[in-house]
């Protein structure tokens, strides 16, 4: 793409006055840096992945809400990440993580795992174990 038509949609980027640096053709045909403040392809599938994201994490609180996983699913929805990603910031194994989303495994686990989870989530134990649905 040349450097003058860089998208510059009306989008989440420009709202927060924020520019993304994307590559272009200068006049030379050189590659070289440009600001954009959005395209709306890209926008629109931005906006499409949060509202899912979103959705998940409302499932998520429902199946806590009702006993059918442990609080650990929740906040890991709510924190964007999935099976691997929180395995990889607890430290163990996803079968373990994955067991943990069990109400009844949840609920023996010790202060140390719950630390780990604690940690990667930034809350506190207590408001790990204490779920509340605000």
């Amino acid at each position: 793409m040349e450097k003058e038509n860089v998208p510059q949609h009306d989008g989440n980027l420009s709202k927060k006055n924020l520019k993304e640096l994307v590559y272009a053709t200068d006049e030379n045909g050189n590659y070289t840096t440009a600001l954009s403040t959005g395209w709306e392809p890209k926008a629109i599938a931005l906006s499409n992945a949060i509202d899912d994201i979103k959705e998940r994490a409302e499932e998520a609180k429902l199946k806590v809400q009702i006993g059918e996983v442990s609080p650990i699913c929740y906040y890991m929805e709510l924190n964007k990440m999935d099976l691997t990603i929180l395995a990889g910031y607890v430290d163990m194994w996803k079968w373990r993580v994955k067991r943990h989303f069990k109400p009844t495994v949840f609920a023996k686990l010790n202060d140390k795992t719950l630390q780990k989870y604690a940690d990667a989530f930034d809350i506190s134990i207590a408001e790990l174990k204490n779920f509340k649905t605000d």
